[in-house]
């Protein structure tokens, strides 16, 4: 190409942000592009400037997709009209699955198009199988983020390439931890903070009655600060916000125990070696559908992943193979089994159960030695669809 190539990123939450930054200094380093799209606080902080802010896409199931439908559609309108002026090389999108492929669908068939990739593979081992087929049909590229996913795509002709997690390169410098000190993360989407926290808070109630002393320290993002703040300000223990990375590794290295939303952080507290139980609740009809859809009996990833390295493909594919393992190696409360008295019991139990903890930090340290840091894997595989491009 004789111009120096635009790509277009397409990110729609904090963790999609903080991949989409990591990809934008990996191609820098290794040639002379061009940006352009969505994207949030850390991508800015690489000179990116975002088309709308990616708040508007952070949005959780079914009822905020309905509720945000007509705003949506608008982003969506205008985020392919601008990708078509624009003419990138690659578009990369990150996440923010249902947003992104319904972008990828109308570029797909353009005479001229850009190279697609997508980067974080599709769950198709847990829930809706049968996107493999799809997604193979409209994208040029994937990237996954964990070993086991590749073959999933391949079979369809898709290239997939496992390019590592970036979990794998955290060093978190453990300080002398608080013993009781819970770090509660309610979730980076106002809508889970808006169902999980009143069910933390009242936990916290609990726990306070066995831990006089306890205290609560709760990293988020600057756009939730108030929504959390108000949404603790009756709590009956002493509550810290901070904010930002490194209130978030403050928090882990400091804390006694976590009690966190199911998702990305799992993996972040198990860099950290932080003992932790997970918790997600969902509308009624959105958990019946659930549990009608998602093949793994699990929701925690460290629990996905060590039954894959232990259990191997029947896992997902003969699902009374989990049964080989008792217990998940991490407590989950999903649903009907996220209530107050649930999380309080198990956030006791780390506090004063030793053997549990130790446990738990073994399991942690086996599942971020199956992830391979990212190099510049994702980087490279940007500029081999760019090199494409006629």
């Amino acid at each position: 190409m004789s111009q120096v190539p635009l790509i277009f990123i397409i990110a729609g939450e904090a963790s999609s942000d903080q991949l989409g930054a990591d990809l934008m200094i990996s191609l820098k380093k290794l040639a002379e592009v061009r940006f352009a799209g969505i994207g949030g606080e850390a991508m800015e902080a690489q000179g990116f400037q975002s088309l709308f802010p990616i708040q508007e896409l952070s949005l959780m199931g079914l009822s905020g997709i309905i509720a945000n439908f007509p705003k949506l559609l608008e982003r969506l309108k205008s985020t392919v009209k601008t990708i078509k002026a624009m003419k990138p090389a690659v578009v990369v999108t990150i996440d923010t699955q249902e947003f992104s492929i319904r972008v990828m669908k109308r570029l797909q068939g353009l005479p001229q198009r850009p190279r697609l990739i997508h980067y974080g593979a599709p769950t198709v081992w847990a829930w809706r199988p049968w996107r493999a087929r799809s997604i193979s049909r409209i994208l040029d590229r994937l990237l996954c983020l964990y070993p086991f996913e590749p073959p999933y795509f391949e079979k369809y002709g898709l290239k997939a390439t496992f390019v590592g997690h970036p979990i794998a390169k955290q060093k978190f410098i453990e300080k002398e931890r608080e013993p009781h000190l819970l770090c509660v993360l309610p979730g980076s989407r106002w809508s889970e903070v808006k169902v999980l926290l009143p069910i933390f808070g009242q936990a916290a109630g609990l726990v306070k009655k066995e831990v006089p002393d306890l205290k609560i320290i709760i990293p988020t993002l600057p756009h939730l600060k108030s929504m959390v703040e108000e949404g603790t300000k009756d709590w009956p223990c002493e509550v810290e916000i901070l904010l930002g990375d490194q209130g978030r590794n403050t928090a882990f290295q400091t804390a006694s125990v976590a009690l966190g939303k199911s998702g990305t952080v799992a993996l972040q507290l198990a860099a950290a070696r932080l003992p932790f139980a997970i918790a997600y609740k969902i509308g009624k009809f959105q958990g019946w559908l659930a549990r009608k859809l998602i093949l793994t009996p699990w929701a925690c990833m460290v629990n996905i992943l060590l039954a894959f390295e232990k259990l191997g493909p029947n896992f997902v594919l003969s699902p009374p193979a989990y049964k080989l393992v008792p217990e998940p190696w991490i407590p989950e409360f999903i649903q009907e089994n996220c209530t107050a008295e649930n999380l309080a019991h198990a956030i006791l139990k780390l506090m004063s159960d030793q053997k549990v903890r130790q446990q738990q930090i073994q399991a942690m340290t086996e599942v971020t030695s199956l992830l391979k840091a990212p190099t510049d894997a994702a980087a490279k595989a940007v500029l081999e669809e760019i090199s494409k491009v006629a």
